[in-house]
């Protein structure tokens, strides 16, 4: 492996390139798997990402690491809040993901999301009202941050008006997913532990509160359940909570803020969506493989040697999946750096693949569906005031930390509960591979 392919690999976590990391990933490609010897083997072709997502002998356990061979990505035990399990490999991770899914589905609760649609719809509205009188906003902090926590603090509930504190723990949780060769590993991992900490006291607090007084969310399902497989332990119910708040509005602030960053760039699709609404199925499919909020799975690590294309990667090493170079690659999608809404056979990476395939996928798809086909709808010859925008720090969980919007006013909403024609047909109960989505169908 040569030193420039080395080097490239570096180059994924440098700020320098946040704003446009795809020509790197096309270099990369060039060989699908590099390793630097002193770092990851890095995964960027499409094929050889989706075999490995499914492959057994990946292990998504931080105890299965070669300490010697990635020191930073190393966890302590943390018996407060342990890893969620996103972060563990079967059966653990099996026997919680079921339970975590039970909430969802039958027999209880089996159109959960679909009932919240008409509430999305509201939230979205009353959030683009907002925008009356103004002739500039800034998408992320004025909607794309504020509709998703809105959103998972009902699903979950947990009080809107914590926000506040909640907030730092989380970017910090999100930040810890970052592979940044250069920061300080053991300052990282303090402040990631007191995160930790101080948000499993918080969660701890609510759950007590659910346990005296359920109510209708998830946090008292999840407390008070008892199905076959008995219920969570209290760590564990911590450590689900906790990737439920955290997963449930990171991935889709980006993915809302990447899909009306693409919009803006292609007008002609932003005034296509404008007309036709159902549209936005397919788009926001092609968003998620052409942007997607997720850019890559840094934590993976073999159980055993795994022979990949022509390269044998040993026991305990790191792995990192570049899910969107993958998305990228011209040997799985026709002209891949185009944005295609109608693109056909578009199974993408942009959820994962496999037992960790992302378990939020039906909500994030629907909270974008509505929220790009109302901001396509309402806003009033809407353009970019800077292009490129400022992005956030994180490689992994990608996206415009600020987006600045120009507006020449608004549209008005279709009916006085904030609810529309458009809005409301524009989401099909099916996503594009035919599951409900009001099924859950992963974790991240």
């Amino acid at each position: 492996m040569t030193q420039t392919q080395g080097s490239l690999a570096r180059q994924i976590t440098d700020y320098a390139h946040r704003a446009d990391p795809y020509p790197i990933y096309a270099e990369l490609r060039k060989t699908p798997v590099v390793h630097d010897e002193e770092g990851p083997y890095i995964v960027s072709t499409y094929w050889e990402i989706h075999g490995l997502l499914h492959d057994p002998r990946l292990s998504s356990e931080a105890r299965d690491l070669d300490p010697e061979a990635a020191p930073e990505l190393v966890e302590e035990d943390d018996p407060g809040l342990p890893p969620s399990f996103l972060r563990l490999d079967p059966p653990e991770h099996d026997r919680l993901r079921r339970l975590a899914m039970a909430p969802f589905g039958p027999p209880h609760t089996p159109r959960r999301l679909h009932a919240m649609r008409g509430e999305l719809t509201r939230i979205v509205g009353e959030l683009i009202d907002g925008f009356e009188g103004r002739d500039r906003i800034d998408l992320v902090d004025h909607f794309s941050y504020p509709f998703p926590v809105t959103v998972i603090c009902r699903l979950l509930g947990v009080p809107r008006e914590d926000e506040p504190r909640f907030h730092a723990w989380a970017e910090t949780l999100a930040l810890s997913l970052d592979p940044d060769p250069d920061a300080d590993a053991a300052e990282r991992r303090r402040i990631t532990r007191q995160a930790r900490t101080e948000l499993a006291m918080y969660l701890s607090e609510l759950m007590a509160e659910r346990r005296r007084a359920p109510r209708d969310d998830m946090l008292s399902a999840l407390v008070n359940g008892q199905g076959p497989e008995g219920r969570m332990s209290r760590v564990e119910l911590l450590s689900t909570a906790a990737l439920l708040l955290v997963a449930g509005h990171e991935t889709t602030v980006n993915l809302i803020t990447n899909g009306m960053l693409t919009l803006l760039r292609n007008p002609d699709v932003l005034a296509r969506l404008r007309k036709d609404p159902h549209l936005v199925v397919p788009l926001v499919e092609e968003l998620l493989r052409f942007d997607p909020p997720v850019q890559m799975l840094p934590q993976r690590t073999p159980l055993s040697e795994i022979d990949i294309a022509g390269v044998t990667i040993p026991k305990g090493a790191p792995v990192w999946l570049l899910l969107a170079s993958g998305n990228r690659d011209p040997q799985r999608f026709l002209d891949p750096d185009r944005f295609d809404p109608q693109r056909r056979d578009n199974q993408h990476l942009g959820f994962g693949s496999g037992i960790h395939s992302c378990f939020g996928a039906p909500l994030a798809r629907l909270e974008a569906q509505i929220a790009l086909t109302e901001l396509a709808r309402r806003l009033d010859h809407p353009r970019l005031l800077e292009d490129p925008p400022t992005y956030r720090r994180n490689a992994v969980l990608r996206g415009p930390r600020h987006l600045p919007i120009a507006l020449e006013g608004l549209r008005p909403n279709a009916s006085p509960n904030g609810s529309s024609n458009g809005s409301s047909n524009a989401s099909p109960d099916a996503s594009p591979d035919g599951s409900p989505n009001g099924s859950p169908n992963g974790s991240r």
